[in-house]
């Protein structure tokens, strides 16, 4: 069955509408906390992942190191769940996370700033201007973090497959129109989807392994898999660390064999 990923800004009715879904259709409900639950087991605490996720721009670029571990070990633990069936996953960049999978279906969801404020008001005990700066805040926040990460605009229609304006539709026509959509033949699983999504799962878990290493941790290399073969690509500084990289690799369960024809480290000097 599909997997349904729903962006949204915050307080733009994305739980509404992954609950509504939920209950039309059956699908299991995973959300942000649930895929930091799951990254935890790699030995980062579940206050520490909440906080990094929270963290301002400027966190991001003063901490490689857990920016790095932070989108490792959750995308391993959203790829771990997606693979076993269908989800409805309303947390974080879902859409990014599992691109490239043609039964993933990519929900953005708009509303209008006076919903927002609404709800958040109703929900928080916000003033309507506290209101409103806390979403121009978190929506700036969300464009830049999203940007600096995965280097793609937030707000760019072609990361998705429908946006919805809760402008012109209630919540319930939202998840009408939503079931409708994920029915289609388009997104239903096929053997070459199935495979995309397992090969972009162990390259997860091999990513998730340099990154829980400690001899590998500072190593950013792009791993990519294609059924037991992955491949490494990048460059390694010190030159020491590109064996270990390979064996951490080579241990992870399901690979059989490692290349490392574009993995390389360099001469430099500091």
């Amino acid at each position: 069955m599909a997997i349904i990923t729903i962006s949204r800004g915050s307080a733009s009715g994305g739980l509404l509408l992954a609950q509504g879904l939920s209950e039309k259709l059956g699908y299991p409900l995973v959300s942000r906390q649930d895929v930091i639950q799951a990254a935890s087991k790699y030995g980062v605490s579940v206050e520490r992942l909440q906080e990094i996720m929270l963290k301002p721009l400027g966190f991001w670029e003063r901490f490689q190191h857990e920016r790095w571990q932070y989108l490792t070990f959750v995308q391993e633990a959203l790829c771990d769940r997606a693979r076993k069936g269908r989800i409805i996953y309303y947390g974080n960049a879902g859409h990014l996370l599992l691109r490239d999978i043609s039964h993933v279906l990519c929900v953005r969801l708009i509303a209008p700033v006076d919903f927002r404020a609404r709800m958040l008001m109703e929900r928080e005990n916000m003033t309507h201007g506290d209101a409103i700066h806390y979403i121009e805040q978190m929506d700036r926040q969300r464009k830049e973090w999203t940007r600096y990460l995965y280097g793609v605009d937030w707000l760019d229609p072609s990361l998705y497959d429908l946006t919805i304006n809760l402008k012109t539709l209630e919540v319930e026509g939202a998840v009408e129109v939503v079931a409708t959509a994920v029915q289609r033949e388009e997104f239903q699983p096929t053997d070459e989807s199935r495979s995309a999504m397992e090969n972009l799962y162990l390259a997860s878990r091999v990513r998730a392994a340099l990154a829980a290493d400690e001899n590998t941790a500072s190593a950013e290399v792009d791993v990519q898999a294609e059924g037991d073969v992955v491949y490494l690509k990048g460059r390694v500084r010190p030159a020491s660390i590109v064996e270990s990289v390979i064996q951490v690799a080579g241990k992870v369960e399901g690979v059989r064999q490692v290349n490392r024809g574009d993995l390389d480290s360099p001469d430099y000097t500091v």
